[in-house]
């Protein structure tokens, strides 16, 4: 893995990049015992810009969790894989006070003109962002997996206002609780109680991921409201000409399947599949090989064979 600052278009901060290659290679020149570099402008030194791929990483975490499925999916297309840190998390630079979608979709051009990189792969508010990206920023191929895209104002009843209340006070354990009911992306956990979910917010805590998850409640409640703000209609996307895949789990809310289905049916350029026995956190659970060969496959486009991983595993997409 390679760490990488480039800075974002409005010079006012930058983000954190990690390159996963499907080979081993000769590292590019770092700065002083470490393999941090500074890419102002251009590809940075090293980083292959031909037929990479960027994944934009969902809320409440960071894009450490997702290096397993860059690993294995630049291993299948035989291509590298960047990973980056949005605004808010780790060493990247905070939101700013004008945080929008606007903010994050320059962020994601700003990415892929600095790798070089053409193909996109986004988990749940990153798809949303992707999404908005399509209208504006070239993009070859897009997989899609659990987009939160406001459509006609379907994900309006899943915002708690008292979310925003709680994080503001400090109440962060009932903030937490109120985010898991809200979006029902923890499974069969979202259906328990508030204060059920409270406890579990407080047994978490004991845990690294749930410190950080906890820390990140701020950045989620802008994203929140980046998604209602930028609510669409169908004819919003009629113009969209990037092929995109967007996939749900056949363990995901029922809402991000209803999404995807009527997208589909409105946008010649936009399918949709659902990949059986996944939950929303499928491209986060390590060595979760199915969601990369299936976004694989399609990336590589009409006729592309990913590259072996051991055993064949023969997947079928429901529809």
């Amino acid at each position: 893995m390679e760490t990488w600052t480039i800075r974002t278009d409005d010079g006012e901060g930058h983000l954190e990049l990690h390159t996963f290659r499907p080979a081993p290679e000769t590292r590019p020149a770092t700065a002083a015992g470490g393999t941090s570099v500074s890419a102002p402008g251009g590809a940075p030194d090293g980083v292959s810009a031909a037929g990479g791929v960027v994944v934009v990483h969902g809320t409440l975490i960071t894009d450490a969790l997702y290096r397993s499925f860059a690993r294995t999916l630049g291993r299948l297309l035989g291509r590298p894989v960047h990973c980056y840190n949005r605004r808010g998390r780790a060493g990247s630079s905070p939101q700013p006070p004008d945080y929008s979608a606007a903010t994050e979709v320059a962020d994601l051009a700003a990415v892929l003109r600095h790798t070089g990189a053409t193909d996109v792969v986004a988990h749940s508010y990153g798809g949303f962002v992707a999404l908005q990206a399509t209208r504006s920023v070239p993009i070859r191929r897009l997989v899609t997996y659990d987009a939160a895209v406001s459509l006609a104002g379907n994900l309006n009843g899943r915002w708690r206002p008292e979310l925003e209340r709680s994080v503001a006070a400090g109440e962060l354990d009932h903030a937490w609780a109120l985010l898991v009911q809200g979006l029902e992306t923890a499974g069969p956990v979202s259906k328990l109680p508030l204060g059920a979910l409270r406890m579990l917010s407080i047994l978490s805590a004991r845990t690294t991921l749930g410190v950080e998850m906890r820390e990140l409640l701020p950045t989620a409640v802008a994203e929140m409201r980046a998604v209602l703000a930028a609510d669409a209609e169908l004819a919003d996307f009629a113009a969209l000409t990037t092929p995109t895949l967007m996939l749900t789990g056949g363990w995901s809310p029922g809402y991000f399947a209803d999404t995807g289905r009527q997208l589909a049916a409105a946008v010649p350029a936009i399918e949709f599949a659902v990949v059986p026995g996944q939950l929303h956190e499928g491209p986060i659970r390590p060595g979760n090989r199915r969601l990369a060969l299936v976004a694989a496959r399609f990336l590589l486009g009409t006729g592309g064979r990913p590259t072996r991983l051991g055993v064949r595993r023969r997947l079928r997409l429901g529809r």
